[in-house]
Formats: C-alpha cells, sequence, structure tokens
C-alpha cells in the first residue's frame, strides 16, 4: 500500500528529471490529443455515413456537423485564455475532458438536426479547452529539455492518432454490434464517450504532476504577457488555411471511400493506418521543429497535407489511397505541433498560453469553412472528389502563406 502512494506522488518534473519520465508524462498527457480530436471530431467521419442513410442527410448538413463543432472549437479557444489565467491549465485541462465526454455521449440520444448540432456545437467548445490547456502543458514540459523539447511536443499531439485508432476499430464494430437495432449508430457515440472518460482518468496522473510547473503569471491572478498577432500574421494565416483544408478530408475521405466501394475492413485498415501514422509523426518532424524557428516546417507540412489530399480525389486504386492515409496521418498533426514550437521559439513563457490560443483560433474559423464548403460542392456536380479538390487548394495557399513566415528573434 505505501508503495502505491509512493507512485501516486510523483515529484514535479525539472530539467535534472530523467527523459524516459518526461517521455511517459507527454504519453499521459496525448490523451487530450486523444480525446479533443482523435475522438470527439475525427470519429465522426465514421459515423457519418450511416447517419447520413439513417437519418436522410444532404452533405451539406453531415459536413455542417463538423463546422458547429468548429464553431463551438472556436467559442472555446476565445474563453481559454481567461480560463488558463483564473484556473490554471490543469484544472481547465480536466474540466473539458469530462465535459467532451458528456456531450458525446448525449448525442446518442438524439435523431433530430437540431439537438444534434447542438451537441456537436458543446462538445467543441470543451474540446477547446482540452486541446489548448493540453498543449500549453507539453509545451511547459517541453521546456525542461529544449534539445528534445520538440518530440516531446510531438508526442502530445500523436495522442490523436491513438484516438483516431481506438476509432478505426471500436465504431465499425459496435456498428455491426448493433445494425439490427433502431439507429445503431448511437451505440457508438456512447462507446466514444466512455472511451473518453477513461483517457479523462489516465490525464489525471500528468495534469496533477505538471500543475506546479505554471509561471505566477498564467496561475494566478497576475495579468498574462501580451501577445501581438502582426509579428506572425503570415503563419497564422497559413496555419488558417489548413483548418480549411485538412477537416474536408478528415470529415469526408470515409464517405468517399464508401462511394468508391471500399468494404468495411478496408475502411478499418485505412483509418487504422492514418492513426498510427499520426503517432509516429512525433519522432519524424521531431527535429525539424526543434531546429527551424520560422514558417518553414509549417509551408513544408501544408504542401504535403495538400499531396494527401488531392490523391483519393483523383483514383480509387487502393495502393493510392493507403498512401494517401499514410502521408496525411504522418503529417497533420505535427503541423499542429509546429505552431506550438514556433510560440515556443518566438514568444516569452508568459506568452505561450496566449500565442497558442491564437493560433487554435485562426485554425478554428478554418475549419468553420471547410466542412460546410466541402459539404455543398459534394452536393453538385463532381461530389465528394470534387471538393477534396478545393481542400487541396487551401492547403497549398497555406503553405505558401506560411513560407514567408520568419522568425522573431
Amino acid at each position: 500500500m505505501r508503495q502505491n502512494t509512493s507512485c501516486m506522488t510523483t515529484p514535479t518534473p525539472t530539467s535534472h528529471t530523467p527523459l524516459s519520465q518526461l517521455v511517459w508524462l507527454a504519453l499521459a498527457l496525448s490523451m487530450g490529443a486523444a480525446l479533443s480530436l482523435g475522438i470527439t471530431r475525427f470519429s465522426y467521419g465514421l459515423l457519418l455515413p450511416p447517419m447520413r442513410d439513417d437519418l436522410n442527410w444532404s452533405y451539406t448538413l453531415a459536413g455542417g456537423m463538423n463546422t458547429v463543432n468548429a464553431l463551438g472549437y472556436l467559442l472555446g479557444a476565445l474563453a481559454t485564455p481567461r480560463l488558463l489565467q483564473r484556473y490554471g491549465a490543469s484544472r481547465v485541462l480536466m474540466w473539458g475532458a469530462m465535459l467532451a465526454s458528456v456531450f458525446m455521449g448525449l448525442s446518442g440520444f438524439f435523431t433530430e438536426s437540431t439537438p444534434l448540432l447542438l451537441q456537436r456545437f458543446l462538445a467543441g467548445v470543451a474540446s477547446a479547452l482540452v486541446f489548448i490547456a493540453g498543449g500549453l502543458l507539453a509545451a511547459r514540459l517541453g521546456a525542461l529539455q529544449p534539445a528534445r523539447g520538440g518530440w516531446l511536443i510531438g508526442l502530445y499531439y500523436g495522442g490523436t492518432g491513438f484516438g483516431i485508432v481506438l476509432s478505426a476499430f471500436l465504431v465499425p464494430a459496435v456498428l455491426d454490434f448493433a445494425a439490427s437495432r433502431p439507429h445503431g449508430w448511437a451505440w457508438a457515440w456512447w462507446m466514444l464517450a466512455g472511451t473518453g472518460l477513461l483517457a479523462t482518468a489516465i490525464l489525471r496522473w500528468p495534469a496533477r504532476v505538471l500543475r506546479p510547473l505554471a509561471p505566477p503569471a498564467v496561475a494566478g491572478s497576475t495579468p498574462a504577457a501580451a501577445f501581438d498577432w502582426r509579428p506572425l500574421s503570415y503563419a497564422l494565416a497559413g496555419y488558417a488555411m489548413f483548418g480549411v483544408g485538412y477537416i474536408g478530408y478528415m470529415t469526408f475521405v470515409i464517405a468517399l471511400l464508401r462511394e468508391q466501394g471500399a468494404s468495411g475492413p478496408e475502411v478499418t485498415v485505412f483509418y487504422a493506418l492514418l492513426g498510427a501514422a499520426v503517432v509516429a509523426s512525433s519522432r519524424i518532424w521531431a527535429g525539424l521543429l526543434d531546429k527551424y524557428k520560422g514558417g518553414q516546417v509549417l509551408a513544408l507540412l501544408n504542401g504535403l497535407l495538400g499531396v494527401a489530399t488531392l490523391l483519393p480525389a483523383l483514383t480509387s486504386s487502393w495502393p493510392v489511397v493507403l498512401a494517401s492515409g499514410l502521408l496525411f496521418g504522418a503529417v497533420f498533426l505535427s503541423l499542429v505541433a509546429s505552431t506550438t514550437a514556433l510560440v515556443r521559439h518566438n514568444l516569452p513563457h508568459a506568452a505561450w498560453g496566449a500565442g497558442i490560443s491564437a493560433f487554435t483560433i485562426v485554425f478554428a474559423f478554418g475549419q468553420i469553412v471547410g466542412p460546410m464548403l466541402v459539404g455543398y460542392i459534394a452536393d453538385g456536380p463532381g461530389g465528394l472528389a470534387r471538393g477534396l479538390l478545393y481542400s487541396a487548394a487551401a492547403l497549398w495557399m497555406g503553405a505558401a502563406l506560411a513560407s514567408r513566415q520568419r522568425a522573431l528573434h
């Protein structure tokens, strides 16, 4: 019993803490990214086809579900800096994780579009709290060992891949189990809510251990350092275009594969490989995140994402489709991590929370536009394939903008 108590009183990490312990903290913290993005947002791509068939949705309405989720995410991002200042990142993380899980569960109790839109909106608000607070804690953790900071931050964002892999296996299994039941997709929402509660329980450890790392400007009543958006305007604009482009792929690629004749097991393999590539991406790009302090990495990854998005719009060849999923997974969360690294390289410690929130806000604006735009295009000539062409164009525009961003110091 005494040994267990000792394990539960992990000391606050410092620059002298062994790297292995920091890695375990980053992996546990990554459950925040798994919950806020991998489960709360991206699992909807797997549920869109059965919900659309059952509820007779247009692609515009189906995309609208992720648009209102992004709108909620935006409002959550706008509120998060004040919440971080008043309550601290650890509390915001835990409350957001609990609420996101509850709102996902509630989505299984409705079939009318209005309450479902409301639940997606509220889940978006909660997921923003989780994602930003977790990203701030990851940045503080990475600052303890700057030489490995990019990798530790990447481990946090790579947690989204864990959520995607879990969704890839669990959602189809639950849909098969509930196939004979009315509105069987509701059971998948309840399963996802339970998974979210499990992730919330895991988050308690890093949230408690990392709480003392908060500087007085964030944890107390002292105002946080001001953040001037203008010097990082090109990076912010490039990140906004990333939000427009990537979300169209993550919302509709499964529906496109279904239209192209992909079987259930093939969809599971595709989505699981995409998620596994997300997890591996923290290693792939860590060196670049530590080396470059301007918009170089953001530009490179936006360009690669555009290629990945274009491939399934041009061909249904299964090897090419798998290559698209692997490339997309290996890039898109590292692109998110690149903005946290950009903040860490260019802003004072006390402004990190405001900086991460600023990138999250423009990201959310992009996500609001993306799903509805692609859905509207998909309802017209050319279908989903044509919609993804527009997503790829947005990503390449983001690459061009980000390439103009220079380091501030």
